[in-house]
């Protein structure tokens, strides 16, 4: 065995370094992307909690124009709610997809008041 077959062929190995820096870097773009999305869907979440409270809340009140002015103010933009009353509780449920039409991942958030004295139906369904 000569000299020249002991050492390993540095030619088969040109550019090995860029692939795997490349997919290195690839692969942490991605997973920041990654916790970034998951970030943005518990913000986007906490928002449709924070609507959906604060809308039972004054629609258990009686306060319906308040309580759709609350969720356009506190909820993400292209959120939508329903409300329900039956048995003397108020159900609002604000939902929003993050991503629109893209991924079938809906976000959805429910609250459920007590009627107050006096209150009867809290306005309309919606």
């Amino acid at each position: 065995m000569s000299v020249r077959d002991a050492e390993p062929d540095s030619a088969s190995d040109t550019g090995s370094v860029t692939v795997e820096a490349a997919l290195g870097i690839c692969s942490v773009v991605a997973v920041f992307l990654l916790v970034l999305g998951a970030i943005t869907a518990v913000f986007l979440q906490l928002r449709c909690t924070d609507a959906a409270v604060e809308a039972a809340r004054l629609r258990a009140r009686g306060d319906v124009a308040r309580a759709e002015r609350a969720v356009e103010r506190v909820a993400p933009e292209n959120a939508r709610q329903h409300t329900t009353v039956a048995n003397g509780y108020v159900t609002v449920t604000v939902g929003v997809r993050p991503l629109g039409e893209v991924l079938p991942i809906r976000l959805r958030a429910r609250a459920h008041a007590a009627l107050e004295p006096g209150v009867a139906g809290a306005g309309t369904p919606r």
